[in-house]
């Protein structure tokens, strides 16, 4: 695991500007569906219910659909600005390397990196992460053991993120600089949780 793990308080009066980049380009392959469109028990898309998490602790949300998707398709709120992929089949470095890109026109100093099938994260668990963050920093959490999502990327390695392809993530960039990385140790089982199939979703129990 790169970085130190730490158990972050955040200084009085630390506030950085952290934005949510949510990843939802994928095929869903192994779920059978667009389990993007899943609905779950109060109505809501899967992707919707994970949006609306972001939305509940970051000011501005993004989200990278593939190319000629719109947001209403899936239920998404209006204020979420939707990026398409052209050739989201490349894998998910694509389509976080488009992501990055379209960071140009934002002022937040740092952006969290979502997945759209991750509905189960804590918005408390978000909020401590953001305090964390900053232009120069990367912040990954982890629990029992094991790194989470969402990873926080600090404005300084948006480049870097523009440069991916594949789909190995952004974790060519986490390896590249150990040494920004901080771990954020939480007690959110939510930051290891995603739905790959429907029966996976069927055992979720997503807190209110």
């Amino acid at each position: 695991m790169p970085g130190v793990a730490v158990a972050w308080q955040a200084p009085e009066g630390h506030a950085v500007s952290v934005m949510a980049l949510v990843l939802a380009a994928g095929s869903s392959t192994r779920f059978g569906s667009d389990k993007r469109r899943a609905t779950l028990a109060d109505g809501r898309s899967l992707l919707a219910h994970s949006v609306e998490r972001a939305r509940a602790v970051f000011d501005e949300v993004r989200v990278v659909l593939r190319e000629g998707e719109r947001g209403e398709d899936f239920g998404l709120p209006a204020g979420c600005r939707v990026i398409g992929s052209p050739d989201a089949a490349s894998g998910m470095g694509h389509s976080l390397a488009v992501g990055a890109r379209s960071l140009h026109d934002s002022q937040a100093q740092a952006v969290a990196i979502l997945l759209g099938d991750m509905p189960c994260i804590d918005p408390a668990t978000l909020r401590r992460l953001a305090e964390a963050a900053n232009a120069s920093r990367i912040v990954l959490p982890r629990h029992a053991g094991q790194q989470g999502h969402p990873v926080i990327f600090g404005r300084d390695f948006w480049p870097a993120l523009g440069q991916l392809h594949g789909d190995g993530g952004a974790r060519s960039v986490v390896h590249a600089h150990r040494g920004s990385c901080v771990v954020v140790e939480v007690e959110d089982a939510g930051v290891l949780l995603d739905v790959d199939t429907p029966q996976g979703l069927a055992w979720f129990i997503i807190p209110p």
